[in-house]
């Protein structure tokens, strides 16, 4: 009798559905006394973490949450926004963790699209929430966080109250079927309602997984939160952390201070950020610098990071790690691996390397970049530019109530990430622009993220973006967006001749305008507002 002919299967014993909420349950097990959780005076153990999960799903499912139900949370980077990623899914809910920086309409939107049937609110955000709130009213909890001044109670009880009637010992149960909604992200439109990404317990499991392993995280790990958790669900270190048995430490405001002092005074080992953060660091006043203790890992995502800001995080004694990733994969799909020799290369040509978005992440089956009409693979040689598609088992199931953009985003069998790339010889894919940033001028492709770079390097700049610019003669010509550093001064006229000596002409920028750059909540540049700006000139 053949393998195939026996009656093998699955059972209890060798068949449980893959959720991160089991993280939990570990960590709570073989760490019972370690501090799982640090906010200001506050510490909570694993075993401490493990209860208040426990209680808050408890009285969730007291107040007629259940299975497939939407629990919304509106909050920084505290206690209680880590405590919701476990709580909700223990009960089979869906949570939904909405932008802190989103207006009433928007948030009304999502609430009313992702049917919600409860929300928790800091108080910070009180009255916008209190705006959108449908009716008849949903369930209010209220935070109140010592940390920063309170808004308005809105709610009917606020969360420390709603947890201490909830049973600590309310059963950490996982799904009935692993491929379960875990959570609801909408991502940020620029154009119209943004989409809700329906994410599944499998992929926050296996991406979870990979971040421990892609960044080194273990029981010594102390993590900083400098990433929004509410964005991709923290790029899933909400789960990876307590996966290792590491330290959260929350942060309610990225801000240069409070980030030296925590990696200071907590021994921070790792963090995560948008360029910005970077380059937020880099540009520090110097009476908010504490010399780094010890070499702090720090991952970088969202936008691609300029080699300058790179190389000058790693001359401040950062490591930096470059992922790429979006809502739809969980956040890191690829990542910048490092190799033999990258350490021993001078700088500039390492920060280089570093910049590229790398291989496909251990629990993502494949990245690849394909010409989007034939849904070939292009050559791997650095220049024959396609759409970057990925396919594996951290993508997402698919967008809430829009079966049109799932059946886009999936067709050919690949995710279409809509971004622009190479694929080097060696296997590293490297992003040349977003499709709907690339520049067309007199018929020839230019890359915004090409300019950027030589910007990057201009030692007054700070910042830079570049769009296109509508052109009578050309169709599009570059536009470039730029803040200088603090102190700093160049003209126009300097950061044009600057680009000029360094690239091809016809890619060099005409036309600079100097001021703060628009910005998302994570950090990146929103180069839609600055289309709109160079279209009206």
């Amino acid at each position: 009798m053949s393998i195939y002919e026996q009656n093998l299967g699955r059972t209890p014993a060798n068949h449980v559905p893959l959720s991160p909420v089991s993280f939990l349950t570990r960590s709570a097990g073989i760490y019972p006394n370690r501090v799982a959780v640090i906010h200001g005076e506050r510490r909570y153990t694993y075993a401490q973490f493990a209860e208040r999960c426990r209680r808050l799903a408890s009285a969730l499912q007291s107040a007629g949450i259940g299975k497939g139900d939407t629990v919304a949370i509106m909050a920084p980077n505290t206690p209680e926004m880590l405590e919701a990623h476990y709580a909700v899914p223990m009960l089979g809910a869906v949570l939904c963790s909405i932008n802190t920086r989103l207006d009433a309409a928007a948030i009304g939107f999502i609430l009313a699209h992702s049917e919600a049937k409860a929300v928790l609110v800091d108080r910070e955000f009180a009255t916008a929430v209190q705006q959108a709130l449908p009716e008849p009213p949903l369930l209010v909890v209220d935070i109140a966080d010592a940390l920063t001044p309170l808004g308005p109670a809105i709610g009917t009880i606020d969360y420390e109250s709603f947890i201490a009637g909830g049973d600590p010992n309310h059963p950490i149960e996982l799904p009935d079927d692993e491929w379960q909604a875990i959570a609801l992200g909408y991502t940020s439109g620029t154009t119209g309602n943004p989409k809700g990404v329906v994410a599944h317990h499998r992929g926050a499991y296996l991406n979870a997984c990979a971040n421990a392993l892609t960044f080194g995280l273990s029981p010594k790990s102390v993590y900083l939160w400098t990433l929004p958790m509410f964005h991709c669900n923290g790029w899933t270190y909400t789960w990876a952390v307590t996966l290792a048995g590491g330290t959260h430490v929350c942060l309610r405001r990225v801000e240069p201070a409070p980030i030296f002092a925590a990696i200071a005074e907590h021994g921070v080992t790792h963090m995560c950020g948008a360029p910005v953060v970077l380059s937020i660091l880099i540009h520090a006043p110097p009476e908010t610098r504490r010399p780094l203790p010890h070499t702090v890992q720090i991952a970088t995502g969202g936008a691609a990071p300029p080699s300058a800001v790179i190389a000058g995080m790693e001359a401040m004694g950062f490591a930096v790690t470059h992922l790429y990733g979006l809502t739809e994969t969980f956040g890191p799909a690829t990542v910048c691996l490092w190799q033999p020799g990258l350490d021993e290369m001078p700088l500039d040509d390492k920060s280089a390397f570093m910049a590229r978005q790398g291989v496909a992440t251990p629990m993502l089956q494949e990245a690849a970049v394909m010409d989007p009409e034939t849904m070939t693979k292009l050559p791997a040689d650095g220049t024959s530019m396609g759409e970057l598609m990925l396919r594996g088992n951290t993508v997402m199931k698919g967008y809430l109530k829009n079966p049109t953009a799932t059946e886009d985003a999936f067709a050919g069998g690949w995710f279409h990430s809509g971004d622009l790339a190479v694929m080097h010889p060696d296997g590293y894919v490297e992003i040349k622009d977003r499709a709907k940033d690339i520049i067309i001028s007199g018929g020839e492709n230019i890359s915004s993220l090409e300019i950027e770079e030589v910007l990057y390097k201009h030692p007054a700049v700070m910042e830079a973006a570049v769009v296109a610019r509508p052109d009578e003669k050309w169709g599009e010509t570059p536009q470039a967006f730029v803040t200088l550093k603090p102190g700093a001064e160049a003209t126009a006229e300097d950061i044009v001749a600057w680009c000029r000596a360094r690239m091809a002409h016809f890619k060099a920028p005409r036309h600079i305008a100097f001021g703060p750059l628009p910005k998302t909540s994570t950090g990146k540049i929103q180069k839609f507002e600055l289309r709109e700006r160079a279209r009206r000139r």
